[in-house]
């Protein structure tokens, strides 16, 4: 039952991922409506409070001393929120252009090691790449590769549009996972 200060009260008795449930589910619509504010659209609001709810799931005691759990859960899941803008735009930059337009940019110093280290970079997103399930790796290809929007790979594959935004932003944070690893 929630109080008009936001917290959680009569949870005393429940451990901390009983506290978790019962918080998110007693505030759901306020946490969403909170990142929203932020300008993410409600599936992406909705998305940023289920990645809260993982990260939260691993160690639920965190709530147990917070003043207001609801003010604790909307902060964190604007935080996050703002952590999921950056990341796309970091991708979109990362991920803009073709492999033969990055390869014909020319370094304004031709260090020897430069190439070496994007033909390393180029190989471990070919790696990462082959890594994803098929339907991911298509989905992927299709966008990245071929252009193709949203909608018209969910009609290629056969799969709802969700479907593949899911996939295209988990091939994507692989990709920048395997990256993130080589250095």
């Amino acid at each position: 039952m929630a109080t008009s200060r936001g917290t959680i009260s009569c949870f005393d008795d429940v451990d901390g991922a009983e506290l978790l449930n019962r918080a998110i589910e007693a505030h759901y619509h306020d946490i969403v409506a909170a990142v929203g504010r932020g300008g993410h659209s409600r599936g992406a609001s909705r998305e940023i409070v289920h990645d809260l709810y993982v990260k939260l799931a691993v160690r639920p005691d965190v709530l147990r001393d917070k003043r207001s759990i609801k003010a604790f859960l909307c902060r964190a899941a604007v935080n996050l929120g703002i952590d999921h803008f950056r990341r796309n735009q970091f991708e979109a930059r990362l991920f803009s252009g073709s492999e033969q337009e990055a390869q014909a940019v020319v370094a304004d110093s031709a260090a020897p090691d430069r190439g070496l280290e994007i033909e390393a970079r180029v190989a471990v997103l070919k790696q990462a790449i082959a890594e994803l399930p098929i339907r991911r790796r298509a989905a992927f290809i299709l966008h990245r590769l071929h252009h193709f929007s949203p909608d018209e790979i969910a009609e290629r594959l056969n799969i709802s549009r969700n479907m593949v935004d899911r996939h295209l932003r988990r091939a994507l944070s692989h990709c920048l996972d395997r990256l993130m690893e080589m250095e």
